[in-house]
């Protein structure tokens, strides 16, 4: 574990130095937030705040893990891949330094989220509420960082690995469960939302809001978790990088 704390170490001290990147990724989930949280004129519920936070932290996540993905392609292009791979440690923990580095951004984030839902209006969770909301998104983002370094090293390329994140990411979320429950979506999207890794985050958090724990969410997400994981590390064996 030591070696891939102390990749993960050094990639946080590099974020948190650079404060603006930090600042560019809560506009977006902030302004859903406030925007479309307080704003928009919704009909299926008395409180759309408390029905959009889940989604809202769930698309931090998304977004968090996706961009973290470049991680890896910076990395490769600075030339610090060489210097590492010449290290005694294995070659894995730089690949789960990067992953796990990427899943405490996303967690990072969505505290800041959650502070910001809560001043908004948004029920408070108690205790344990959060603590399996914490271990949903861990999940959740360490599926998605799995899957992000997955893509950074086959695609190999940082404007290339842009256009796929681009590509990816508002498909993902709008294709979900973040804006609207199941009955309110036509049939061909509520097809599409029932095998989203995204929905099953949501609605494991919505379930722990409403004081059940969502053993079928959590199952789901880490069963796909391992599952890309162990694609994660082949890809990175088979690349040679």
């Amino acid at each position: 574990m030591n070696p891939i704390l102390v990749y993960c170490k050094r990639d946080l001290i590099r974020w948190f130095r650079g404060r603006w990147g930090f600042i560019s990724a809560m506009v977006m989930p902030a302004a859903w937030l406030i925007f479309v949280g307080l704003a928009l004129p919704i009909r299926f519920t008395d409180n759309y705040i408390d029905f959009v936070t889940p989604g809202i932290l769930a698309m931090t996540t998304l977004s968090a893990s996706m961009t973290g993905g470049g991680l890896l392609i910076m990395d490769r292009m600075l030339g610090f891949f060489n210097k590492f791979l010449a290290l005694p440690p294995p070659r894995e923990s730089i690949l789960f330094g990067k992953i796990l580095v990427i899943t405490i951004r996303g967690l990072i984030q969505t505290t800041v989220i959650f502070f910001i839902a809560f001043l908004l209006g948004a029920r408070l969770y108690s205790p344990s509420q959060l603590l399996i909301t914490y271990v949903i998104l861990f999940i959740f983002g360490a599926l998605l960082s799995s899957a992000a370094t997955t893509i950074a090293i086959y695609v190999g390329d940082h404007d290339q690995y842009s256009a796929v994140n681009a590509m990816v990411t508002m498909p993902i979320f709008f294709t979900s469960t973040a804006m609207m429950p199941y009955d309110q979506m036509p049939e061909w999207l509520r097809t599409i939302a029932h095998v989203n890794p995204l929905s099953y985050a949501i609605d494991g958090i919505r379930l722990v809001a409403d004081g059940s724990i969502p053993f079928t969410q959590i199952g789901v997400l880490s069963a796909l978790c391992i599952t890309i994981l162990a694609l994660s590390v082949r890809v990175f064996r088979k690349t040679g990088l």
